[in-house]
């Protein structure tokens, strides 16, 4: 079996842009490569064209390799609903729950499943590129790894260390991480990389000279930092990275409630990418009320998000809006939470409680969890997108609005990943603006949400050519 690990210093130091930038460089070499992540902690997520539920990130990756996106991609998906709860997702489907007590040592059949994934991909495919979970440093956790140097010690794995240098600490970080592993681990061990460096590299070559000097690790590259590449972050760390987009008329100012568990927030994403649009992530009630439009994203805890909606005071300002006429969306848990009543005795077992009553919807919590990949259309323009939830919406009036409703100013979809249409989304800001009273008009020519994804894995394999040793790296893996 040949394949790579990536691992990081700490979340977010770039182990998924990495692998996706991989996964495109190898593409573009002829080679048949896969990503795997054998356990991804995340509400970042996405379902498969086979109906299964991975993390945002490894679709992603599948996408830059030109491979279907599949479960064995990301074989165990951990979704928190509590600081001490995690829902487990095995090969696609719900299975269960992980509590805090048993994360180091109560995983065994999660890890022999995503060993039986790893050997599935590797079986037919050139090169498996694997990201690691967190820090392999985290030595607490080892006893129960399969992620990081558990999986690379089952498969005899190389692994890279990835820096995230912008964060301070990145030699120090690298070099500790060598330290405190044990020595099977640490042989394994075969370089590191810097991630988004920022000024002269003959100020840093000093550092990384004596910090090969001291391990024995090769430096594989320094990547520059990348503002052109921002898109599908898992990390809760990555969320609200957007940069402005110039390039359309006028200034539309959107508010996206940033919940405690906020779950599939890359629904933003293509927001954020179209020009003239201002997004921000927000927990103050003035922002709420400033905003165009304010986005209650989705949420993997729907009723607690919602008793925390209305501790901040925001619960008030968002209604505030829809008396005002001023436009309102509430995406799956979002939108759940402006219906009448939300009863939920699966995901929080809280039971019955009443939501913001600003639609005519009720919800109550079914215990098989709906994934699927609808289709339709909104004023003529056709609309794909995803569904992952319990809650299931009953409608009592409203005007349809994308398996949702929308009554006055306030909207509501169950569906994630509309915005990615791009007419759909022109056509609806548009309509927003208009309520708003905002000069926003889209840019004729700016570019699609699919291509602008497309060409930041261009870019970001770009980069990986100049700044990296790609051919090393694919040695490493062979």
């Amino acid at each position: 079996m040949t394949g790579l690990l990536i691992a990081g210093t700490s979340s977010d130091a770039g182990k998924s842009l990495i692998t996706a930038g991989l996964c495109r460089c190898l593409h573009r070499r002829g080679i048949a490569v896969a990503p795997f992540k054998a356990q991804n902690m995340s509400n970042n997520s996405m379902v498969c064209p086979d109906g299964s539920e991975i993390g945002r990130a490894q679709y992603l990756q599948a996408q830059a390799a030109r491979v279907e996106p599949t479960s064995a991609m990301n074989p165990v998906l951990l979704k928190p609903g509590t600081d001490r709860r995690s829902f487990i997702v095995l090969r696609g489907e719900p299975s269960g729950t992980l509590e805090a007590g048993e994360y180091a040592t109560g995983r065994a059949r999660l890890a022999e499943a995503a060993f039986a994934a790893y050997a599935e991909l590797a079986s037919g495919h050139d090169i498996v590129l694997c990201e690691g979970a967190g820090s392999p440093a985290e030595i607490n956790l080892r006893r129960g790894d399969y992620v990081n140097f558990g999986l690379a010690r089952r498969f005899d794995l190389p692994v890279v260390l990835c820096g995230d240098i912008d964060r301070g600490g990145v030699l120090a970080a690298i070099f500790g991480t060598w330290a405190i592993v044990d020595d099977a681990d640490r042989a394994l061990l075969a370089g590191y990389l810097i991630n988004k460096f920022r000024g002269d590299q003959s100020v840093l070559d000093p550092g990384l000279s004596e910090l090969t000097r001291r391990t024995g690790l090769p430096c594989h590259g320094v990547l520059p930092w990348l503002p052109e590449v921002w898109l599908d972050g898992e990390d809760a760390l990555a969320f609200a990275h957007w940069p402005r987009i110039p390039g359309a008329s006028g200034t539309l100012r959107v508010a996206a409630v940033r919940f405690p568990r906020i779950s599939n927030a890359t629904d933003l994403d293509a927001l954020a990418a179209e020009p003239g649009l201002d997004v921000i992530a927000t927990t103050s009630p003035a922002e709420v009320a400033d905003a165009d439009l304010v986005v209650l994203p989705g949420s993997r805890s729907t009723l607690a998000d919602l008793a925390w909606l209305r501790d901040r005071g925001l619960a008030d300002a968002v209604a505030a809006r829809a008396r005002a006429g001023r436009p309102v969306l509430g995406i799956c848990g979002g939108y759940q939470m402006l219906a009448q009543v939300v009863d939920d005795p699966v995901e929080s077992a809280r039971g019955s409680e009443p939501g913001l009553g600003l639609l005519p919807t009720r919800v109550r919590f079914g215990a098989d969890k709906v994934l699927g990949r609808p289709t339709g259309e909104w004023r003529g323009h056709p609309v794909e997108g995803y569904e992952i939830h319990h809650g299931i919406v009953d409608a009592a009036g409203g005007e349809p609005f994308l398996d949702g409703v929308r009554q006055g100013s306030v909207w509501g979809t169950i569906w994630h990943g509309t915005f990615e249409n791009d007419g759909f989304r022109r056509a609806w800001l548009s309509e927003v603006a208009a309520a708003s009273r905002s000069s926003w008009t889209p840019a004729p020519d700016a570019l699609g949400f699919r291509e602008r994804r497309e060409r930041m894995l261009e870019t970001l394999a770009d980069a990986l050519e100049e700044h990296l040793d790609v051919e090393a790296l694919i040695g490493l893996a062979r």
